[in-house]
């Protein structure tokens, strides 16, 4: 076979497979097959040189012709298959504008934020209004101006968290410039009570923080809201009415409202609230331990001592307090059995309000 026809033997072999390829690369190996520094073609027009002079100019047009066909071919090929694949892309990518968009879920409030705000609204309808105070707070505040004594055991380390060390070897001072945690809301009636003279009627939400191991029903930090009222002729008798006007709205006007004696460093007398049980409207039952009764806060009428503290006259001046926590309330208002429900951030759960 001559070189004449070797050539277009190779170049009728690599148009075949320039119009078999069926990608890019494969495309371009056929390039490199017969184009490239090594390839078929490029290997057998090396030897043109070798021929004789009259062969030369006929072999010459073959070769150049050959060349130029592949060349073409594979432009022409490479078109097609650069068009297939963006029409590909295009299809896979491809936004079907009519289909309905993907939102985002909508959140909600926590129910515990629902709780706090279902409180607020019916003592601020009462004339109540908004009272804040910091959560690191002084002994002073949290204990003295209550009237704790130093000995109460509230004040020890195993019961409250302290922020300084009070270990044996640590600087000690006076005990009203301790630093720790509040137990309670009730500092914010003392600072409410230092700045302004009565009539008062607040209301003091916010976190407070206790050594205390969870469990169904005791957090070490939850959200207490606490109530003041001083003013002249304040009655034991005023502090029921608010109170059993607070249960009725929260948890529905069919249920009925208890006061037991208790003990409060800062109230005298005092009381703990209990209301109806909603499962068995007051006969018994598991719900409520076989009492028909379920305990909701504890409240009394403003000690005179923590009137002396604030220089508020007890002579002139009565008023009376209540506390409660706003998990609590959520558990008895929705029968949730376990407090430690509402902390987890189990979305099950709390879908659920």
């Amino acid at each position: 076979m001559g070189i004449a026809e070797r050539i277009v033997e190779l170049k009728d072999e690599a148009l075949e497979r320039i119009a078999t390829a069926n990608d890019l690369e494969t495309l371009e190996a056929v390039r490199v097959a017969y184009l490239g520094k090594k390839g078929e073609l490029t290997a057998v027009l090396r030897g043109l040189g070798e021929l004789p002079a009259e062969q030369r100019p006929a072999v010459g047009k073959v070769s150049n012709e050959a060349r130029d066909a592949i060349e073409q071919a594979l432009l022409e090929r490479r078109a097609v298959l650069e068009r297939e694949a963006l029409e590909r892309r295009i299809a896979a990518e491809a936004i079907d504008v009519t289909l309905p968009g993907r939102r985002r879920p909508l959140g909600h409030q926590h129910i515990i934020h629902q709780i706090v705000d279902e409180i607020v609204d019916v003592f601020v309808g009462l004339g109540y209004r908004i009272a804040e105070g910091p959560e690191v707070e002084l002994d002073y505040y949290n204990f003295t101006a209550l009237n704790h004594p130093p000995e109460h055991p509230a004040r020890a380390a195993t019961d409250t968290f302290y922020v300084r060390d009070l270990s044996a070897d640590a600087p000690s001072g006076p005990i009203e410039s301790e630093v720790l945690l509040r137990t309670h809301t009730s500092p914010v009636q003392v600072r409410v009570m230092e700045k302004q003279r009565p009539p008062i009627y607040v209301l003091a939400p916010g976190k407070v923080f206790r050594r205390d191991v969870a469990d169904p029903s005791h957090l070490p930090q939850f959200t207490q809201i606490e109530g003041l009222v001083v003013d002249e002729g304040i009655t034991f008798g005023d502090l029921k009415g608010t109170l059993e006007h607070f249960v009725r709205e929260i948890f529905g006007p069919e249920r009925r409202v208890r006061l037991r004696p208790h003990f409060f460093p800062f109230t005298e007398p005092s009381a703990e609230v209990d209301v109806s049980c909603a499962m068995c409207g007051g006969e018994g039952c598991r719900s409520c331990g076989g009492e028909g009764w379920l305990e909701v806060l504890g409240c009394g009428m403003v000690d005179p001592n923590v009137f002396r503290y604030v220089g508020i006259d007890p002579e002139r001046y009565s008023g009376f307090a209540f506390g409660m926590g706003a998990e609590r309330i959520a558990a008895l208002k929705h029968g949730i059995p376990d407090l430690r429900l509402l902390i987890e951030g189990d979305m099950r759960f709390l879908r659920q309000f």
